[in-house]
This record gives structure tokens, sequence and C-alpha cells, in this order.
């Protein structure tokens, strides 16, 4: 393996592992050290860590540590939380999993997503608009947003991540009254 290969593993590893235990602590809240140390190794048997290591808990230790140095985690009467600059840049990287890759040619389809979540899944609903904004969809009112592209599989995978499933409605429609103003926002031009 080259010098660049090896380097570029190492800091894959260490991007998912800062993943995993931001993830783990911001949907935990706050967790101690050994709780965190299982769970995070547990979710990190995908990579190249081994469950058989003696050193996976100083390494669960060491990411954690370093989380804390810079500001992402803070470590109080021996437990993690998330600090809100750990929460901004857990959410950046959950938004980068909702990427829609745009063909050269519009199939002449509307995407439109319809959900109604409840209030007591308030945080949720204004996660599902953010992401939906951020992905490029435009809202057509409060609960229903529109995308000119296949876009099944990013719904598919934030039905899943938000636990939303029956909440959100995935169509696929031909026609949109009056949809000339869509056209001009999606730059699609008949």
């Amino acid at each position: 393996m080259g010098k660049l290969e090896k380097i570029n593993r190492q800091n894959t590893r260490k991007t998912k592992m800062q993943e995993a235990i931001l993830s783990y602590v911001i949907s935990g809240g706050r967790v101690g050290g050994d709780m965190l140390i299982k769970h995070v190794v547990d979710s990190m048997l995908g990579t190249d860590l081994s469950t058989n290591s003696p050193r996976r808990s100083e390494i669960v230790k060491s990411v954690a540590s370093r989380l804390n140095r810079k500001g992402l985690l803070k470590f109080e009467n021996g437990h993690y939380s998330a600090t809100s600059a750990g929460e901004s840049l857990f959410n950046k990287w959950e938004k980068s999993n909702y990427k829609i890759k745009t063909p050269k040619k519009w199939d002449k389809k509307w995407r439109v997503i319809i959900f109604d979540i409840p209030e007591k899944k308030k945080k949720v609903r204004e996660q599902v608009r953010h992401i939906l904004s951020s992905a490029g969809f435009i809202r057509l009112q409060d609960s229903v947003w529109v995308f000119p592209y296949d876009c099944e599989d990013v719904i598919g995978l934030m039905k899943t991540d938000l636990g939303i499933g029956k909440n959100l409605l995935y169509m696929i429609v031909d026609q949109i009254e009056d949809d000339r103003f869509l056209r001009m926002d999606f730059d699609l031009v008949q």
C-alpha cells in the first residue's frame, strides 16, 4: 500500500471514529466513558478497528479526548456530552449523507414529499425541512416539498435515520398545476 493510501485510510478511520462518538453522545445525551467505548467499538466494526485489539478503549478515549480539546465534546462528572459546536459539526456530517445526484436530462416527472410530523417531534420536523431545503427541494406549502429528479434513496435514508417512515410520503407526479415557476426555479426550460 502506498504512503498516500495509508494516510487516507487513517484519516478516514479518524473521521468515522469521531462521527461515531459524536453520533452516540448526541443521540444518548450524557454518556459515561465505559459505555461510550463499548458502543463506539460496536458501531465501528465496519472499519479496520479490530474488536480483539487490546488498545481499542485507548483509541476511543484518545479520539474522545481530541474532540474535547477541539471543543466538540465536554467531559464533566465522568460523562461526555456534546457542545453546540459538536452538534453543529455532526449536523453538517449528517446532511452530507443527503446529497442528490442530478441527471443531465429531466424525465418530466416531479417528486413530491409530503409529511405530517406530530408536534411532540417538532425538532425532527424542523430537521426534515432543513434537510430538504439544503438538498435543493422547493417548498410548495409547509409540509409539501418538490424536486424534479429521482431522490427515493435519499428520502428512504432520511426516513430511516430520523424514524419518520410512517409520517413522510414520497410521490412521483406527472403534472403539477402551473408548474412553469417550478421549472424556472430548477432551470428546467422546455
